[in-house]
């Protein structure tokens, strides 16, 4: 019986990202990932920013249409009572 292993040696090299010797190529590639960066936290704000005006806008133009009541509904007309805290007997 013949038994074959695999080995991931050869496929290392796919996976892994080397960074580059030369000191020059490695500060661009860094500069070049930062440039990225900014750009996608950037776009991400003003995405944000967007959706929140958006989502206040349509409040405000959702409301827009409907009256206001004269203001009775909004009163409370109640009688209220003090309940004291029950006294708990001591733990033993």
């Amino acid at each position: 019986m013949h038994i074959r292993t695999f080995t991931f040696g050869t496929f290392r090299g796919l996976f892994e990202p080397r960074k580059p010797r030369h000191p020059l190529v490695r500060l661009a590639a860094g500069l070049a990932g930062l440039a990225i960066l900014a750009v996608l936290v950037v776009f991400g704000v003003f995405v944000g920013a967007a959706m929140i005006l958006g989502g206040v806008a349509w409040k405000l133009l959702s409301q827009r249409g409907k009256r206001a009541g004269n203001g009775e509904h909004a009163v409370v007309d109640a009688e209220y009572q003090v309940v004291r805290k029950p006294v708990l007997p001591y733990s033993r």
